[in-house]
């Protein structure tokens, strides 16, 4: 039967030739006498985010792990969204919270914080943007942009798994990408709304409550974005942090 370590060598063999040099002095490490070899790319060690990095290895200790990120991640996300402008959809921080929750877990943990955080505000904590909380936020001008985070942790995650955060370029377009999800869902509730439901949610058009005012801070979170993920990956390249095979 192939293991593990056998498909890496395998894969290592026909790949590490078209990665760079100066990318090559982590390929493997020796320790108790076997190899553990990471596949490498032009960006960083394919298929690893950041919280990958610190994951234990046991069981047990890894659900732990997972669940406490899961739970902190829907603290910060309801926590940021308190930082809020406007309205009937406000401008929050939660935007930014969500991108870089997908970034740095992955769209499989970052999807599970969203919902957490969906959770807890649908069973009436005040963790909704301005200290709301229900149904009836979700059911509201809001609730497309509350489910597209849904989306966003997908996107972000995924591309981050994949690599995309590792350099400025790549992340901006994954965060670009995200957030015409989220734009693609909240645009479309409001849709719903004005257009097939006939409610009066403002006076302006679905463009003015549910676009323009989100753009200056779009840019201002993609650019943050694109410096603070790859400056960590780059420390954490410097630091070695991501060549060790064992985790507690």
């Amino acid at each position: 039967m192939i293991d593990l370590r056998t498909v890496q060598d395998i894969i290592a063999v026909w790949f590490m030739p078209l990665v760079p040099s100066s990318l090559r002095g982590g390929a493997g490490s020796q320790e108790d006498g076997h190899t553990y070899l990471f596949l490498w790319t032009g960006f960083m060690v394919v298929g690893m985010t950041v919280a990958d990095l610190a994951r234990p290895l046991e069981t047990k200790r890894a659900r732990l792990y997972d669940a406490a990120l899961v739970m902190g991640g829907s603290a910060v996300i309801g926590l940021c969204a308190q930082v809020a402008i406007g309205g009937p959809v406000p401008v929050t921080g939660q935007t930014f919270a969500v991108l870089m929750t997908g970034a740095l877990l992955g769209s499989h943990r970052a999807i599970l914080c969203v919902f957490a955080y969906l959770m807890e505000g649908l069973l009436g904590l005040p963790v909704f943007a301005q200290g709301g909380a229900g149904v009836s936020v979700l059911l509201g001008p809001r609730g497309g942009y509350l489910v597209g985070f849904l989306a966003v942790a997908w996107i972000v995650g995924s591309l981050a798994e994949r690599g995309w955060d590792r350099r400025p370029a790549t992340t901006v377009l994954a965060m670009l990408l995200g957030s015409v999800g989220l734009y693609a869902c909240g645009r479309t509730w409001l849709f719903c709304l004005t257009r097939v439901l006939a409610q009066s949610v403002s006076d302006r058009g679905i463009l003015a409550i549910g676009l323009y005012p989100f753009l200056v801070g779009d840019v201002l979170k993609i650019a943050l974005a694109a410096v603070l993920l790859p400056t960590g990956w780059t420390w954490i390249q410097y630091f070695r942090l991501d060549r060790t095979p064992d985790v507690w």
